[in-house]
């Protein structure tokens, strides 16, 4: 599982070498304009959101909103965090990216995917109060309660990513410094550490095992409930309703669990396919989730529309 190298300790290494995402070099200005405009697209989407909610009293009122609110934000620094690396990596410019540069893009990655990943059960969890429990939902998820668990999502994520680049930097990196990845993540970075990383392995697979697994399991169990109540609903519209509501969801949470799956739980394993399905949980999910969230939410679009007809804070 882990390993142990003898380049000498005498040499420190002060930056890392990205190598970036494998592909084609006749391809190189098409992934630059495409995760350009990806990058700029998500930007926008998200920000978009953020306003909509801000701005219309009908939607930041809301626990599912406020929800809503802070995933776009935590999508916007995520995305700015991984893809412009991504994109310098489709241009002649020095790939580099010094010590602690590295140790900050690891630490906000697991910072705030893994907050993420608490936001998305906490979604579950409103989502099931809202359907299973519509008489006693205003009292079980008010504004307050939101807020506190928004804020503990955040604490418990500052946490992770701080053990997590704790115990990955605490190691000798004394060459050489070339990341067979496209941004400074815990797989890439132990490879080439100068001292055994046995119990950095271990300790990744079971921290964001648990994070990972706990997480999806609670989703998973908010959702079947969530199914046994939508079958018990008489009309047909009103199902169709409950499910489109939570079809967004559940699209989103796959997209973003099974590769963060693939990638973390296989300790000291490494597949030509980790950098490809990296991208979907760093780059297209922040990507799709404006997207989701406003084609298949009618009172976001309703909001949407208010906004840019000047009358979003009436």
């Amino acid at each position: 599982m882990g390993k142990t190298k003898n380049t000498s300790l005498d040499t420190v290494v002060t930056d890392f070498i990205l190598l970036g995402l494998s592909h084609p070099p006749n391809l190189r200005s098409l992934l630059f304009l495409v995760f350009s405009i990806i990058y700029i697209l998500t930007q926008v989407g998200n920000l978009l959101i953020l306003l909509t909610v801000w701005a219309d009293a009908k939607l930041h009122a809301r626990p599912m909103y406020i929800l809503l609110g802070v995933l776009s934000f935590l999508d916007t620094w995520l995305s700015s965090v991984i893809v412009p690396r991504i994109i310098l990596n489709f241009v002649p410019a020095s790939k580099a990216i010094p010590f602690g540069g590295c140790v900050a893009q690891l630490y906000f990655f697991h910072f705030l995917g893994s907050t993420q990943c608490f936001l998305y059960t906490l979604m579950a969890y409103d989502r099931y109060l809202a359907i299973c429990q519509p008489l006693r939902y205003p009292v079980l998820m008010n504004g307050r309660l939101c807020t506190v668990l928004v804020a503990g999502a955040w604490v418990a994520g500052s946490i992770h990513g701080s053990i997590q680049a704790t115990l990955t930097f605490r190691l000798p990196y004394c060459g050489p410094n070339q990341v067979d990845y496209f941004f400074c993540d815990i797989p890439a970075v132990l490879r080439l550490a100068c001292a055994d990383t046995t119990v950095n392995e271990l300790v990744t697979f079971v921290d964001i095992g648990i994070v990972a697994t706990s997480c999806f399991m609670l989703i998973l169990l908010s959702y079947a409930n969530i199914v046994h109540a939508i079958l018990k609903i008489r009309t047909a519209d009103g199902r169709r309703r409950a499910f489109s509501t939570c079809g967004s969801h559940l699209t989103v949470v796959t997209v973003y669990y099974v590769p963060c799956i693939f990638i973390y739980l296989r300790p000291g394993s490494k597949s030509p396919l980790d950098g490809a399905v990296a991208v979907f949980y760093t780059v297209v999910t922040p990507f799709l989730n404006p997207l989701i969230y406003t084609l298949r939410n009618q009172e976001v679009k309703s909001a949407l529309k208010r906004m840019t007809a000047g009358r979003g804070t009436e």
